[in-house]
């Protein structure tokens, strides 16, 4: 029972997603990102650190932290851009180490130094370069022609169409208020211009009945074919032709 107890302590209480190769897919021209997934099936805190064997090639994050019961942290180990040879073999290896978590873990450092070897439990992940094979190079030419045209047809053709429709709309309701003042304007000089010409056919028949040549008859016949009206007229008729027109437009 003793000893069934000291070995049980020595198994990783984590559950580890990839659990023994971590994959790193090329081209290897730029940073690579492949997730461990850690998950805590128990009902205790757990901490862990993650180491490798080559540290200079690899960027972990996060590389250590604590594990709440029941819950999961994914970390994401990025390689470093670097001339991949085919014919050589990786002996990259990754351990995930861990431990319960004690009453007080204020102190990280302090914890994985005070920490009994018989506490102590790993795993062991070696890394696998893989460079795509010619489907996966068709599957991601295929995938970057119709990402775009999704793209394109989602964002690019409706989005621009319902903001155009807004402007119209709101350019359509200003052009209809101003036309409907301008016609309200041109109502009332046709109204002013219909009582000037009635004062100027008055005043016609005015001077035509004096015929004794005063200045008075004189300023009377001038009044009478004073253009003002039409040329009012003529104004408004312009301004509704440009508003109209540009409602058309």
């Amino acid at each position: 029972m003793a000893a069934a107890g000291t070995l049980a302590k020595h198994e990783q209480i984590l559950v580890l997603d990839p659990p023994t190769d971590l994959k790193f897919k090329g081209p290897f021209t730029d940073v690579v990102t492949t997730n461990l997934k850690l998950r805590n099936p128990s009902d205790r805190k757990v901490c862990f650190k993650v180491k490798t064997t080559a540290p200079r090639r690899y960027c972990v994050r996060p590389n250590s932290g604590i594990i709440d019961p029941g819950s999961s942290v994914t970390v994401s180990v990025m390689l470093q851009p670097f001339d991949y040879d085919p014919n050589e073999k990786s002996k990259h290896k990754f351990m995930v180490q861990t431990i319960f978590a004690p009453p007080n873990t204020s102190d990280m450092e302090a914890v994985w130094k005070e920490a009994k070897p018989d506490e102590l439990m790993d795993s062991k992940l070696r890394c696998v370069f893989e460079m795509p094979n010619e489907n996966d190079k068709l599957n991601d030419i295929e995938a970057n022609k119709s990402a775009p045209v999704l793209n394109t047809s989602k964002q690019d053709g409706p989005m621009p169409k319902a903001h155009s429709v807004s402007l119209n709309d709101t350019e359509t309701r200003k052009l209809m208020e101003e036309c409907k003042r301008l016609q309200s304007d041109v109502m009332k000089l046709s109204e002013e211009n219909r009582h000037l010409r009635e004062e100027g056919l008055r005043l016609r028949k005015i001077a035509h009945s004096d015929k004794s040549g005063s200045p008075t008859a004189l300023a009377l016949r001038d009044n009478g074919s004073n253009p003002l009206p039409s040329l009012l007229v003529v104004i408004a008729a312009i301004f509704i032709g440009f508003f109209l027109g540009k409602f058309i437009l």
